[in-house]
């Protein structure tokens, strides 16, 4: 007997009948003989609609109101599969964040979790219920029901088989697995049998929406085992993610590919060459709270440099009326941006122990006459900056080169 947390999104319970059809698959995971700790998100759309009912009141809603008014949607959902598993003959309990004592900071809307009481969630395992816990929230010290910001629910599924040390944490999603890479652009991209927490992160932080990257921190963290499965379908094992002592021997180098259109490329030109001037264009940057993505800056001719970063397109306008306000005062000679830009990565922990890796990246986009703008790396990953016009025959062609296409499912 094994215990096992399954954490449900919004399309996995968005209709009555689907939320039916989540019991009965929770139903036959405890007829199996394990103890299930489900977690659920609110009904797809619901959240968006609560948030515009309260925008509607008023533009900038108080941030611990409108956690009040959110966190309403994870509520009517456990309420609601507890009533279907009940009508199928199973014991179930829902508890709201609150009432498990999912306990965070107060950081409305964005809300990290301190702790969590297992107490009575394991009691309630041990008398045979199935627990139905709302994700996505949790409450303060001072008893504010918080919310954990978007995707919140797949950090209330890890951090509750952290705590209840779970055998495996279950993320049911609309799709079946972890993919080498988006078979809507590569239709020979297969599915991973197995992936590490360290690949997995890099992933999600580059573009893969197949899990939320705090969720991956936590579970990286806690060494919880995720698994990747799909609602929709009966059967299948889905993608385990894991650490990397765990992977089978002769993985391939590269497990998969990963993109992001939402990039803007920006261009100090003729920046003082001196120390500070760095943390001069980008600390206002980053005190306006916009995230830098890569940096690069070119060798110094003359006693001038030029430096160039991206952030998400969202952030274009407001990152470029800031730099002009500093090329006024470090005297810089002129900036440039550029919005048509998108980012591709490679990522394998094989990367390690396997050179040629970037020089094999570089030559295939070269024979497609692909420039290469920025490149960026890490020990398990390389990632450049291409026009986005280029996007899709980049991801194809690397794909193939790494040898991707043959990866067994």
């Amino acid at each position: 007997m094994a215990l096992i947390v399954q954490k449900y999104g919004g399309t996995s319970v968005g209709t009555p009948e689907r939320i039916q059809h989540v019991a009965r698959r929770v139903a036959r995971a405890q007829a199996e003989g394990h103890q299930v700790v489900v977690v659920v998100s609110a009904m797809s759309g619901e959240t968006n609609r609560l948030i515009a009912l309260s925008r509607g009141i008023t533009a900038n809603p108080d941030p611990r109101e409108l956690d009040v008014v959110v966190s309403t949607g994870e509520q009517v959902t456990i309420g609601l599969l507890c009533m279907a598993l009940h009508a199928i003959g199973v014991k179930a309990k829902s508890y709201t964040g609150a009432q498990v004592r999912i306990l965070t900071d107060s950081a409305h809307t964005k809300a990290r979790i301190l702790s969590i009481d297992g107490t009575t969630l394991r009691r309630d395992l041990e008398a045979g219920h199935v627990v139905v816990v709302a994700g996505f929230q949790g409450v303060d010290g001072a008893g504010n029901i918080t919310t954990l910001g978007r995707g919140g629910s797949d950090t209330t599924g890890v951090a509750l088989a952290a705590a209840l040390q779970a055998d495996e944490c279950q993320i049911y999603t609309d799709v079946d697995g972890v993919y080498t890479t988006d078979p809507r652009i590569v239709p020979e991209a297969r599915k991973l049998e197995r992936i590490t927490f360290e690949e997995m992160l890099e992933m999600a932080s580059l573009g893969s929406k197949v899990l939320q990257i705090r969720s991956v921190e936590f579970a990286g963290k806690y060494k919880v085992k995720l698994r990747v499965l799909s609602s929709f379908a009966e059967g299948g094992e889905g993608t385990l993610i894991t650490t990397e002592d765990e992977r089978p021997m002769e993985q391939p180098i590269i497990s998969g590919i990963a993109f992001n259109r939402d990039e803007a490329k920006l261009t100090v030109l003729g920046v003082p060459d001196k120390p500070g001037t760095a943390y001069c264009i980008l600390g206002p940057i980053a005190e306006a709270n916009i995230d830098v993505d890569m940096i690069i800056q070119n060798v110094s001719h003359d006693g001038t440099t030029d430096l160039s970063c991206t952030v998400s397109r969202g952030d274009h306008d407001r990152a470029m009326a800031i730099l002009e306000q500093v090329r006024e005062q470090i005297g810089a000679r002129d900036i440039l941006s550029d919005t048509t830009m998108a980012k591709v990565s490679i990522v394998g922990v094989g990367m390690r122990s396997h050179p040629g890796v970037a020089s094999l990246m570089f030559r295939t986009l070269a024979a497609e006459s692909i420039n290469i703008q920025m490149i960026s790396t890490s020990e398990i990953k390389i990632s450049v900056v291409i026009d986005e016009k280029y996007l899709e025959l980049a991801v194809r062609v690397l794909h193939k080169a790494f040898g991707l296409d043959g990866v067994a499912s």
